[in-house]
């Protein structure tokens, strides 16, 4: 027997042809179920591995789906996966998860190579650095369904599932005028994602809709990292008219701003408030609970595994849904003081 088994070798030991192996592996119906139990009995006995690939490139479906994410490590990211998986994995499919570190040639490369494996369609979210699209039509003139999460660039044919950035960034700026505050800063992401930008545009409108002035000094771009808030706080408390409250499109970056409003004795929640965004599973646990906007990532991940399966089932059809999920506002202590 070679290192390697293959349905020669079973039809050899079997007397019978490489035909009738191959019809009984694949379940063939012409296959009696006699043929078809001495066949698997002894592939299994001479360890005989399918070949994946080519069954996928013969049946034109390979049960598995590409997922590619900026960042595997980030809580976001993994909470989508895992809903993805939980959607897929009782149907038999799994998960090829590729991250692209907000780097456009690795989103082509990965994409490339998912499109090389015979994945039966593509789940992703975008990098921040992508500006073509031409990977993505890719994609779609291969047949191969494919669905944007949170990060998105508009393009024909492609399903998206988000949430409403900007009634998050809406109801955020909301509940920190209703707590009293007259000065709201915002502390925002790479508009170069539409994401940020919505939320943006939600502080703003709200802003404007309660009466309150719109400050452009009271906005600052930043990295989505602790260092980024300890900054910001140091630019906004240096300002002649510093602000009450701070609604940022980053956890993370909330977090340095209320170490750094802690270190120079500025009292949270009474004397300044924070909003956050994510719902990142630190926010809970700190001494003062991190009030922030909950994205809904395992639901995301979710329902875009359902838009895929949909595609799936109406593969003669082309689909183009746009699933809009509502935010969730999650008020803890940095942000109640009444």
């Amino acid at each position: 027997m070679s290192e390697k088994t293959t349905i020669y070798d079973i039809a050899k030991a079997l007397n019978v042809t490489a035909a009738t192996v191959s019809r009984a592996l694949n379940n063939n119906p012409k296959i009696s179920a006699a043929t078809r139990k001495l066949v698997m009995e002894t592939a299994a006995k001479m360890n005989y591995k399918q070949n994946k690939l080519a069954l996928a490139l013969k049946s034109g479906k390979s049960n598995n789906v590409g997922v590619i994410v900026p960042y595997i490590d980030r809580n976001f990211f993994s909470a989508i996966i895992r809903g993805i998986e939980e959607e897929l994995y009782p149907l038999g499919y799994h998960v090829i998860i590729c991250q692209t570190h907000e780097e456009e040639s690795a989103e082509v490369d990965n994409i490339n190579a998912l499109l090389n494996a015979q994945v039966d369609g593509i789940l992703m979210s975008v990098s921040k650095l992508t500006t073509q699209t031409s990977h993505f039509e890719h994609v779609l003139n291969k047949d191969v369904p494919l669905v944007f999460f949170d990060r998105k660039k508009d393009v024909k044919g492609v399903s998206t599932v988000t949430i409403d950035d900007y009634q998050a960034g809406y109801n955020a700026t909301k509940h920190l005028i209703e707590q009293g505050c007259s000065k709201i800063a915002h502390l925002s992401g790479d508009w170069a994602l539409e994401i940020y930008q919505n939320r943006y545009k939600g502080y703003k409108q709200a802003l404007l809709d309660h009466g309150l002035e719109f400050n452009e000094d009271y906005v600052i771009k930043t990295k989505s990292d602790i260092k980024a808030g300890h900054k910001s706080v140091e630019t906004l408390l240096a300002l002649d008219t510093p602000p009450d409250a701070i609604f940022s499109s980053s956890d993370y970056v909330a977090l340095g701003v209320i170490q750094e409003l802690k270190k120079r004795g500025i009292r949270i929640p009474e004397d300044f408030c924070v909003i956050g965004f994510s719902n990142e599973p630190f926010t809970k646990f700190m001494e003062l609970s991190m009030s922030t906007v909950d994205q809904l990532p395992v639901e995301m991940g979710k329902m875009s595994a359902k838009v895929f399966l949909e595609q799936v089932k109406e593969s003669s059809v082309k689909i183009e849904k746009k699933v809009v999920l509502a935010p969730s506002l999650k008020i803890r202590a940095t942000s109640t003081k009444k």
